[in-house]
């Protein structure tokens, strides 16, 4: 076997382009198999990871897709060895299915976060101070709290520590926590972020809750770190009224004919890979706030990100698709009506936005749209359709079903 060569974590800073995602997935396909299966868990800190692969940001904002991450790796490894690697790529899969079968959740979430933030005494609202700041006295947490504000990354183990120790050991909502992450984490999205934390604390597998300890924090820091005074029983959560059960998903209606608009929000900044051939886009319109509802993006850093990755999606789509330069504005009936208008367009076509913030204001903005004769449509693509039906139960039923369904994309299962 060939020896790795050196490998140089990139900078800490994120650039939002696609050349910069594919650079990143280039330099860590040689350890995207057996190495990264052995030292996926082991967090050494920023700078130092030569374990994983830090495209988190990347695939969030679909500025890479999982489907030709997932292909890169497959034609480097095989699947046996890549097989850690897919699997941790179909975790963001799953979650986007399940929470798209079950979008109640979300609001769940959303209406237990404001109400927890609306009734917080000082004494709570004083110890989140504390906990966001990174000002616990608590090793190692203090540090990763610092870390998300100062970078908007962490690595996946930590995060599961941070939330463990918020939740069991400092006692503070996970609503709350869930937001902090929302609100700085670049690759942060409804479905992984809000699940994630509900797992930790027991609430998304009933009973089964995720307890942070010294030990297992020292071991896989590789000494680091050695936390005091952690919780020593995790108790879980429990909520009123019971997970809704699982509905179908939304079908996607067909591309009415003629000329479109297309409408990128930042939940898919891929559109080149997005749309069936033959669609005739006649212009191009971009959106990466929200007027009048929750704010959206997230933060300021992931904001900065998002416009970024925007501006570049934006040039790659008005070269594909040979259109004028892309109308930038809100996400708003008038501002996409103008748009569709100046292009001559019949009909909105968007890379279909999952359950959240963005698919909200689509959902409430079609009947406007559609009542001006100009109708939105959101187009899934093929890899969303094929495994998000499958996220009906817990991970492992659907981890079962993975090799099928690669092979029905025509990929090594």
């Amino acid at each position: 076997m060939k020896p790795l060569q050196p490998f140089e974590e990139p900078a800490a800073a994120f650039p939002g382009t696609r050349a910069e995602a594919l650079l990143r997935v280039g330099a860590f396909l040689p350890r995207a198999g057996r190495h990264y299966a052995a030292g996926r868990n082991t967090d050494q800190g920023p700078g130092h990871r030569s374990d994983v692969s830090i495209l988190s940001p990347y695939l969030r904002h679909r500025l890479l897709t999982e489907r030709e991450v997932v292909e890169r790796v497959l034609a480097v490894h095989g699947p046996r060895e890549a097989e850690k690697f897919i699997h941790e790529v179909l975790w963001r899969t799953y979650w986007k299915g399940w929470l798209e079968l079950r979008p109640a959740v979300w609001e769940r979430f959303l209406d237990e976060r404001d109400a927890t933030r609306a009734g917080a005494a000082s004494g709570l609202a004083k110890a989140l101070a504390r906990a966001e700041a990174g000002e616990t006295g608590i090793d190692g947490f203090d540090d990763w709290a610092k870390e998300i504000t100062d970078t908007g990354y962490l690595h996946n183990h930590a995060r599961m520590w941070f939330a463990s120790i918020w939740i069991f050991t400092l006692r503070l909502p996970w609503t709350l926590g869930a937001d902090f992450f929302l609100r700085n984490l670049l690759d942060a999205d409804p479905a992984s972020n809000t699940l994630s934390w509900r797992w930790v604390a027991g609430l998304q597998t009933t009973g089964k809750t995720y307890l942070a300890t010294k030990e297992n924090i020292a071991r896989f820091t590789e000494g680091r770190f050695s936390p005091k005074g952690l919780a020593e029983t995790a108790e879980p959560l429990r909520e009123e009224t019971a997970l809704p059960a699982a509905k179908p998903i939304r079908p996607t209606p067909p591309v009415p004919a003629g000329k479109t608009l297309l409408l990128m929000t930042g939940e898919d900044l891929h559109p080149e890979s997005a749309f069936p051939k033959g669609l005739d886009i006649a212009g191009i319109a971009t959106a990466t706030r929200i007027e009048g509802t929750r704010p959206w993006p997230f933060g300021d850093k992931a904001g900065r990100f998002l416009a970024d990755a925007m501006a570049d999606a934006a040039s790659r789509a008005e070269a594909h698709f040979g259109t004028g330069p892309a109308r930038m504005g809100a996400l708003d009936a008038p501002s996409l009506l103008t748009a569709a208008k100046a292009c001559g367009a019949t009909s909105i076509v968007t890379p279909e936005t999952p359950v959240g913030p963005v698919a909200s204001t689509l959902a409430s903005l079609a009947p406007e749209l559609s009542a001006a004769g100009i109708p939105l449509v959101r187009v899934r693509r093929d890899w969303d359709s094929r495994f998000w039906p499958h996220a009906t139960k817990g991970f492992f039923p659907f981890r079962e079903r993975i090799s099928a369904l690669l092979r029905e994309e025509g990929l090594p299962g």
